[in-house]
């Protein structure tokens, strides 16, 4: 599950980076985008798989480890800021490790949130 889940999620992202490349020495967006969007998914997955579906034992390993780990790509950012500390675009490298790491931490803070409200309203109705 976990091994087809990573094929999906690696597809995924290589089309991406793919379409949205960028040039030595600029911002690799399609990365920090990804990495977010990841991020994001995998706080809503999190509530889904604890709160909402906890006996699907596969779905956790499969979107979460799987598709959501091989679509996200903090290895490439580490490369990507490697690359920039070496080509001397300091500034940049910087900007996208802070960028990178708190877009990151604030997706999968709403995804949390989100998915958490969403879940208490579907409840209170419900009830």
């Amino acid at each position: 599950m976990i091994a087809a889940g990573g094929a999906a999620g690696a597809i995924g992202r290589g089309a991406l980076l793919d379409a949205f490349p960028h040039r030595l020495g600029e911002l690799p967006w399609a990365t920090v985008a990804i990495n977010a969007s990841g991020s994001l998914l995998l706080g809503v997955l999190m509530v889904v798989v604890v709160d909402v579906l906890p006996d699907q034992r596969l779905l956790r390993p499969f979107l979460g480890v799987g598709v959501l780990g091989g679509y996200t790509t903090f290895s490439t950012a580490a490369l990507d800021v490697h690359e920039l500390l070496r080509t001397g675009h300091v500034a940049v490298a910087a900007a996208y490790l802070v960028l990178s790491v708190s877009l990151s931490l604030l997706a999968v803070w709403s995804g949390l949130a989100g998915a958490r409200s969403v879940v208490r309203r579907v409840h209170r109705v419900a009830s």
